[in-house]
């Protein structure tokens, strides 16, 4: 009986099943796989025998049922997911690699990971705030991530009304440098914030500010150029505080700058025709002009995300969430509630909105209100 070998010629086993081909007595072979190059068949006039080539699998993990990732070393692993953290553009893409599987779980909660996290790792929702988001943020500013702790001394301080131990986790972030966190102190120190009124300590305020715009922060030097000029909790002195405010715009516009070159679009209007309200060119210039008077549109500074979190946990809630008769501060992009009444600052022409500080009122002017602001009627 003659024996066809295809591919390779090799001893057959019995072991094979039988195909039958079609009625004129000529046979046909059917492989297990037929995109399977592994496979040797050898066909005789009666049956067909498929053999299989077995898969070289080292024997240390054909045991075990295990892969080479588990043969990677730990102190990798840690670093790969230190990258993974600090480049994560939401909470999404951290999370995902913690659920992959139990050892990236255990290493991704590693004091070395959690304190690279950016803070768009751990930027979460208001609407999705619960005990495991507190406790992620809590074991992030324990590893000394210094946006955490500011993060969470936010939310603290305002959305849970846990005052000192708020205060307490910005000041840690302060110690550190960190700009937002000085500016934000600042901010309750010009208010006198989770207190009363005479809690007030403008030199304090003035001196964080100081701090703050030494390290850049734009809204820390437009607010320490105000109390210059008004000689608010500091020695009056105008050239000097229109100097800051001078600095603070080239310092914004320099940010918008950057931003329009890497994105390749452009915020230079005229000045000289301003457009009409509801006109096209308005409709399709985006930003906010705060540098309009020199001819050029800037487009509104990005909120810091525990400015995104303060809003949105306040927007919509009433009275008694808050506090009855508490306010939010006007500008769109802070989200700060009063702590008491009468807290913020009320615009002076119109009366009908309030700031926690001269930098949102000097933002929320360019951005908005400039339009809509109206003299009260005199009774």
């Amino acid at each position: 009986m003659k024996v066809i070998e295809k591919k390779k010629s090799r001893t057959s086993n019995n072991n094979g099943g039988f195909v039958n081909g079609g009625g004129d007595g000529n046979k046909r072979s059917l492989l297990s796989s037929e995109n399977d190059k592994n496979d040797f068949v050898y066909t005789c006039f009666d049956k067909v025998v498929p053999c299989r080539k077995r898969a070289k699998i080292s024997p240390e993990f054909s045991a075990g049922g295990s892969d080479f990732f588990d043969a990677l070393p730990d102190d990798l692993v840690v670093s790969i997911l230190c990258k993974i953290s600090s480049t994560a553009s939401c909470p999404a893409d951290f999370v995902n690699v913690l659920i992959t599987c139990k050892r990236l779980n255990g290493l991704g909660l590693n004091s070395m990971v959690l304190s690279k996290a950016s803070p768009k790792t751990f930027a979460i929702k208001a609407k999705n705030w619960s005990e495991s988001a507190h406790r992620f943020l809590k074991s992030c500013s324990d590893a000394g991530n210094v946006e955490a702790c500011y993060t969470l001394g936010m939310i603290r301080f305002y959305c849970l009304q846990n005052r000192g131990s708020g205060a307490s986790l910005m000041a840690k972030a302060a110690i550190n440098s960190h700009a937002q966190a000085l500016y934000s102190l600042a901010v309750i120190q010009f208010n006198g914030s989770g207190g009363t009124k005479s809690d007030k300590d403008l030199r304090a305020g003035v001196a964080l500010c100081a701090r703050a715009a030494f390290l850049g922060h734009v809204d820390a030097l437009r607010e320490l150029g105000h109390c210059l000029q008004d000689g608010y909790g500091v020695r009056q002195n105008v050239a000097e505080g229109r100097r800051f405010l001078v600095q603070a715009n080239a310092r914004e516009l320099a940010a918008a700058l950057t931003c329009t070159t890497a994105s390749g679009s452009t915020y230079w209007v005229s000045s000289s025709s301003p457009q009409p309200t509801g006109s096209r060119h308005e409709a399709s210039t985006v930003g906010c002009p705060l540098l309009s008077d020199f001819g050029c549109n800037v487009p509104a500074p990005e909120a810091h995300p525990a400015n995104h979190f303060l809003s949105d946990w306040f927007t919509g809630r009433t009275g008694e969430n808050r506090g009855v008769g508490l306010r939010l501060c006007s500008h769109a992009g802070c989200g700060r509630p009063e702590t008491r009444k009468h807290e913020f600052r009320r615009c002076s022409v119109c009366g009908a909105v309030n700031y926690c500080s001269r930098a949102c009122q000097a933002l929320d002017w360019k951005l908005r209100h400039k339009g809509e602001c109206a003299p009260m009627p005199r009774w």
